[in-house]
């Protein structure tokens, strides 16, 4: 399989990332990668755009410089009810939603609040395609019934390279693995991505294919292939417009 498909990446407009959005579509179309999902932070992360911002993706044009572009937001779940900071309304423009644990929005609490948390949030909201940040060290959770209920919502799984690499939420790899055995288990989408930060780091996810490796993890579950994961979402009732 071609990973040629990144759905978790930011540009300067998150506030602590250092590329455009039109310099992420560039590197994209010098590499060879047919799908860009761009996920700037949601409104409660310190930086973050306005919802406005989101509002206003319908400008965006499908295809850019032969890239597909996906338009995104990472959102935060803010209280064990699983309030997010983003709403339907909010993101009646995107085509998809990654719903994460932040410390800055939801200091983490217990493995009870915490796990109640993420599977609450899961039903906030229609746009909801992947839940990101799982293998987070700090948030103590019980994994079995979040990927169990993703499945059942046909929601994907993120493994994230920033993560399993230790550039960021050192300690994530050994929970991510966990993660990925149940979703093994219960046959469970997933989908692999950088959170970029920069545009030299979309689209690569050489810690996270050794990790699955590792373990034999099936490749028909992972969904980074463009047309597996357009179809993905068309069956969803999303992407309507593309041809």
């Amino acid at each position: 399989m071609e990973f040629l498909s990144d759905l978790h990446t930011h540009t300067i407009v998150s506030g602590h990332a250092y590329t455009t959005l039109t310099e992420n579509i560039n590197y994209c179309a010098q590499h060879g990668i047919k799908i860009l999902g761009t996920s700037e932070h949601a409104p409660s992360m310190p930086g973050a755009p306005h919802r406005w911002y989101f509002g206003n993706m319908r400008v965006l044009p499908r295809v850019i410089n032969g890239v597909t572009l996906l338009k995104g937001c990472e959102a935060n779940i803010m209280k064990e009810d699983g309030t997010l900071d983003m709403n339907d309304h909010d993101a009646r423009s995107l085509d998809y939603m990654i719903v994460s644990l932040h410390e800055p929005c939801f200091e983490p609490s217990s493995k009870e609040v915490n796990t109640k948390a993420v599977l609450n949030a899961l039903d906030k909201c229609e746009k909801i395609e992947i839940v990101g940040h799982l293998g987070n060290p700090n948030y103590e959770l019980d994994y079995e019934p979040i990927v169990k209920k993703a499945k059942e919502l046909d929601i994907m799984i993120e493994f994230n390279n920033s993560s399993v690499s230790g550039m960021s939420r050192n300690g994530s790899k050994k929970f991510c693995t966990e993660v990925a055995k149940l979703c093994m288990k219960y046959g469970n989408k997933v989908i692999l991505t950088s959170d970029a930060h920069y545009c030299d780091y979309i689209a690569k996810f050489d810690e996270t294919i050794e990790m699955l490796k590792s373990i034999n993890f099936p490749e028909e579950l992972i969904m980074n292939d463009p047309e597996k994961l357009i179809a993905h979402l068309k069956s969803k009732g999303k992407l309507e417009d593309l041809k």
